[in-house]
């Protein structure tokens, strides 16, 4: 199987890359912007015309959050005109399109997990913008998996892991905000399924969302705690409000996703989030 992966250099397409070893009945194309830009739609056109991958896995996003208040225009040339490009060419050569979303397109207002049927209300442009990536590729893709997942974090990149790490070690006291309640998702484990799951949809045909996180519910300030307390830094993690830690963009309260539509489709067993902490630290340290 010939996979186009975009966004190799983020969090999710380097760990693919990095697992990519593992499957040798799969042929990888690693592209980020420099060899591929997708916001350009007769580059990705001619790109995917002459390497005819069989699947796409569009791991590239605008994520600065708060950045994307004051940067309407990119968040939404990068995720929602991007992935329409990847969906129109996806469709000229029978191409299955992977394209990750959030759990931010909820208002994180309910107390109980979001199933993908949930209603949908982004708060913040970040989201809004994802959410019009969703529906695009909907409206245009005619084989496609949308697959939404929350607070990830990995060995590569900028993440919440490393930065608590980082202030963990330079200062004696970090405060961390206790009233958002998610779910940490490994990277690793997401593109793990990922690959997995991808030989055995040759025959997959429409578009259907799936809602991807590890195992379990945590606050930031649980995460935090879990950090520092496996990692062996000495530092005291205060816990404060969101309004005491105010940001230009609106964040859900509650994002918890539901993951049984995926565990059942595909026979997933989903690590538990403290435990993928734990690998994941582990690898930091060799590093």
């Amino acid at each position: 199987m010939k996979i186009l992966i975009t966004g190799s250099k983020g969090q999710l397409g380097s760990e693919i890359r990095e697992l990519a070893g593992e499957y040798p009945h799969c042929e990888f194309i690693f592209t980020d912007v420099e060899e591929l830009d997708i916001t350009n739609a007769g580059a990705v056109e001619g790109f995917m015309s002459l390497q005819q991958p069989q699947a796409v896995v569009n791991c590239a996003a605008y994520t600065a959050v708060d950045k994307a208040e004051s940067d309407p225009e990119t968040a939404f040339l990068v995720n929602s005109q991007a992935p329409a490009n990847l969906a129109e060419a996806c469709n000229k050569i029978n191409a299955l399109l992977i394209h990750i979303s959030t759990d931010y397109v909820f208002d994180g207002k309910s107390w109980l997990p979001y199933s993908e049927s949930s209603p949908i209300l982004p708060v913040s442009v970040y989201a809004k913008s994802k959410w019009e990536g969703e529906t695009r590729i909907s409206s245009i893709a005619n084989r496609a998996l949308i697959i939404r997942t929350s607070w990830l974090y990995s060995a590569f990149g900028n993440n919440f892991v490393k930065t608590i790490l980082r202030y963990g070690k330079e200062r004696g006291k970090l405060n961390v905000v206790y009233d958002q309640t998610g779910t940490p998702t490994y990277a690793r484990d997401l593109a793990k399924t990922l690959l997995d799951i991808l030989p055995g949809l040759d025959a997959w045909r429409g578009v259907e969302v799936f809602n991807y996180s590890n195992e379990g519910v945590s606050s930031w300030y649980d995460f935090a705690i879990a950090i520092i307390e496996n990692s062996g830094i000495v530092c005291h993690i205060h816990p404060i409000e969101t309004k005491d830690y105010p940001l230009p963009a609106v964040r859900p309260f509650y994002s918890v996703l539901n993951k049984e539509k995926i565990k059942s489709r595909f026979k997933l067993e989903i690590p538990y989030w403290r435990d993928s902490l734990i690998h994941c630290l582990a690898r930091l340290n060799s590093q």
